[in-house]
């Protein structure tokens, strides 16, 4: 898993984090871009802005990359201390910048499928979603429809139950909290036109993390990706598929490995030149070579598609 250590400074604007040798901004910003229909950041130019709630305070801030040495981070008000620790930890999260990528890289080099995409987005991380009922959701709503459309789920419950700032004559979101869909009835999920059955799954994780039954400490506690899986599992519309898809993108384990991705399938063909998907077992063969980077493989094979 990502070191937890931290490597910042305050500057007069905000903060700076120093990011790891293998780290590309412009790699990570293609990445952040790949939708038009976000509603959680703004990116113009080399420039991300985004919203992010610290205690009951809504900050708005403004991530920059001039090098690929570190990222600047500005905030649209003055902070404590203590706030810019907080916001520094996120933004290092959310970047990955704790993971050592030299093992990947090496062991990609002679990878018949990592070869090419771990040359062409070098630099890239797996960016994350450090708020575990957020990569629930996304999980959730990703389910069985395809990513545009998941897009559009994700927008109409963050416009219907998120918190937002204005800055500048713009708004910016922020993903709804556990409490609030924790609340909820299905009725009230159903202008959002997904199914009964999301709906129902989204509201059950929401009143599991806001009454303190599942947490990202107990799950890191889990120790390792199995056992995690199998307590996610356990939770009703939470399949192998969206376990392992939070246990990469929130939790960090980097063995966590969505096999049964549908990405990750059509990835493999293109990659192979193949007329068909992989099979699971083609796969396992495969993925043998990628022990404890499984996550980093899926991502940079995602990175093939778009």
């Amino acid at each position: 898993m990502s070191s937890h250590f931290v490597n910042w400074k305050e500057d007069e604007n905000g903060l700076v984090l120093f990011t790891p040798h293998e780290f590309s901004f412009s790699e990570n910003l293609r990445y952040l871009s790949r939708s038009a229909n976000e509603c959680l950041y703004e990116i113009s130019g080399e420039t991300i802005r985004r919203a992010l709630s610290i205690g009951k305070v809504k900050l708005l801030l403004e991530i920059s990359g001039e090098s690929d040495q570190f990222l600047s981070v500005s905030i649209h008000k003055p902070v404590t201390h203590q706030m810019k620790a907080e916001i520094a930890a996120y933004v290092h999260d959310w970047f990955d910048l704790g993971a050592n990528l030299t093992p990947f890289y090496e062991m990609a080099q002679t990878d018949p499928l990592l070869q090419k995409p771990a040359e062409q987005f070098f630099g890239l991380r797996v960016m994350g979603i450090p708020d575990l009922f957020e990569a629930f959701a996304w999980g959730i709503l990703g389910q069985q429809i395809n990513l545009t459309y998941a897009y559009t789920l994700k927008r109409r419950l963050v416009e219907k139950y998120g918190e937002w700032l204005e800055y500048e004559g713009i708004r910016y979101w922020l993903f709804p909290a556990a409490e609030t869909i924790a609340g909820l009835t299905i009725e009230d999920l159903a202008d959002l036109k997904m199914t009964v059955k999301k709906c129902e799954y989204l509201i059950d994780v929401a009143r599991l993390i806001s009454n303190g039954e599942l947490s990202k400490e107990d799950l890191l506690k889990e120790g390792d990706v199995k056992a995690a899986e199998k307590k996610l599992t356990k939770i009703r519309g939470i399949g192998p598929w969206t376990a392992h898809y939070v246990l990469m993108r929130c939790l960090r384990f980097p063995n966590a490995f969505p096999i049964d991705d549908v990405g990750l399938h059509n990835a493999i063909k293109v990659i192979t030149g193949s007329e068909r998907k992989p099979a699971k077992a083609e796969i396992l063969i495969y993925s043998a070579a990628w022990k404890n980077w499984e996550a980093y493989a899926t991502f940079y094979l995602w990175s093939v598609l778009y």
